[in-house]
């Protein structure tokens, strides 16, 4: 009896012990988790509290004495042109039939004939993958990495802005920073009328609204048309409530170019129309319904292309048509639908097919007819080029990556970059020259289609022949070492200078 009570006495002790480890364990779990939920509601409440964006005074000075200095000083060509620069969302490099396109189901009558009495570039690239960034940098001339605002922009209040601006943005731009000089600014302080029709998608608040950053008019969206609140704006007022009908959004959007356009006389003028479409969802009245061999996706192209004829009849109409510089471009590249036109990739990766896109500049008293040119170029070269074509003077006080394809457009002269880089948000995939692409050591995204989510599978660095391979189907790093060397050092060069001097200041 005293030895099962004995038994008994330490059984019960032995266990009373691993009852208090236990519970030491499970309380030390509990405080650590509290400890992470406060620590994380702690962070969560700073960035709520941080959300309002701060602006870099010093260059904002510098970019209100630049434009003044332009407002004074300027002294416009007396054939200066009015521009008109279209950009439409998610339009792939092949989804209109005028040369680059693999495709004949999409009739673009009115855009093809853009192209066969203009130029053609068929080496273009959008300067992000995706809207947000890519429309910072055709607006500025500066990468999105530079410009501050390199990923995608939510609606103010939005649940994706909580979660990708606020809680893993780690306090990222909401809003392109006011410091930045836009195209518009430039060109509003040399004297031009200008205008905008369409998708902002550089932020909802001021001071970066469109009447905020060069713009004397506005009508259109200030967002993706698969965000919410959808609604159509007349300058800073909401002129029709979300959820917008979007069937009727290209008749809308065409109707105010075409508005703008006749309400210029003397001055020349700048029109910035940037689409909401091809971007998903698509819509288009009932009765357009089924027109194209290419679905609604079609039948919103050949709506699209309509709108073209109607706005190059507006121009004739007034006898501006002769001396207006029309551009035609896309953001990025296809999304889940649409034709890259043979290339790797669709909207949101640095393959080929996500970042190079159509490219049409028609200017009947500057640009030969007819021609096509394979030389490299980007949108950041939009705001390079309207300065030379102006004779204005580029700000001091920050970088440019863009550069001027005014001798390109008019004279069928090379490209004027040596490199062109590859940036998906902050980071760096790619850097090319008119041949060779390198691309760095990255994941490359992997799925199939019963898997409900995909990532990114490491591979080693790559070497493209792009002359030999559009598709970027080969890596010739063992077939070209040399070139491999020669780009890898371009591309680390590129990163240093980034990391040293991220927002380009001068």
């Amino acid at each position: 009896m005293k030895a099962n009570a004995r038994h008994n006495f330490l059984t019960w002790n032995l266990a009373m012990a691993v009852l208090r480890i236990f519970w030491r364990v499970i309380t030390a779990l509990i405080i650590t988790l509290l400890t992470l939920i406060v620590a994380a509601a702690i962070v969560f409440a700073l960035r709520i509290s941080g959300a309002d964006q701060a602006d870099d005074e010093t260059h904002l000075d510098m970019k209100r004495d630049y434009l003044a200095y332009l407002q004074e000083n300027a002294s416009l060509p007396s054939d200066a042109p009015n521009i008109v620069f279209i950009l439409y969302d998610d339009l792939g490099y092949g989804d209109i039939g005028f040369g680059a396109g693999t495709s004949n189901a999409i009739h673009t009558p009115n855009i093809n004939a853009l192209a066969a009495n203009g130029l053609m570039l068929s080496d273009f690239h959008s300067p992000a993958p995706v809207c947000t960034p890519s429309r910072a940098g055709y607006l500025t001339g500066r990468l999105a990495a530079r410009a501050g605002l390199p990923n995608v922009v939510f609606p103010s209040g939005s649940t994706k802005e909580l979660l990708f601006s606020t809680v893993l943005g780690s306090g990222a731009n909401k809003r392109l920073p006011a410091e930045e000089i836009t195209l518009a600014e430039v060109l509003q302080a040399a004297g031009y009328a200008t205008g905008m029709v369409g998708k902002w998608h550089l932020g909802d608040q001021s001071p970066s609204l469109p009447n905020d950053l060069g713009f004397d008019s506005y009508y259109g969206a200030l967002y993706s048309n698969d965000m919410e609140p959808f609604a159509f704006y007349r300058d800073r007022e909401i002129e029709v409530d979300a959820p917008a009908d979007q069937n009727y959004m290209t008749e809308r959007y065409d109707a105010a170019a075409i508005e703008f356009i006749e309400q210029q006389a003397g001055a020349p003028f700048f029109l910035y129309y940037a689409h909401n479409f091809p971007h998903r969802p698509l819509f288009v009245r009932e009765e357009r319904s089924g027109r194209s061999a290419a679905g609604l996706y079609g039948d919103v192209m050949e709506e699209i292309d309509e709108g073209i004829g109607k706005l190059i009849a507006a121009l004739k109409r007034t006898g501006q048509w002769q001396n207006t510089l029309l551009i035609i471009t896309s953001d990025n590249g296809p999304w889940y639908l649409g034709d890259p036109g043979n290339l790797r990739g669709r909207k949101g990766n640095t393959f080929e097919g996500g970042m190079r896109v159509p490219f049409i500049a028609h200017w009947p008293a500057a640009i030969p007819a007819g021609e096509v040119s394979h030389a490299m170029a980007m949108g950041t070269d939009l705001l390079p080029t309207v300065l030379e074509i102006l004779n204005l003077a580029p700000p001091e006080d920050r970088l440019l990556d863009g550069r001027s394809i005014l001798g390109l457009l008019t004279r069928s002269e090379p490209s004027p970059h040596d490199y062109l880089y590859y940036y998906d948000g902050e980071t760096l995939f790619a850097v090319r020259d008119q041949r060779f692409k390198y691309r760095g050591a990255a994941g490359v995204f992997y799925s199939t289609d019963q898997m409900a989510l995909g990532g990114a599978v490491p591979q080693k660095e790559w070497l493209f022949d792009l002359s030999r391979d559009n598709r970027e189907a080969y890596d010739t790093s063992d077939t070209h070492p040399r070139h491999l060397e020669r780009l890898k050092a371009v591309f680390a060069a590129k990163n240093s200078e980034m990391a040293e001097n991220p927002r380009g200041w001068r």
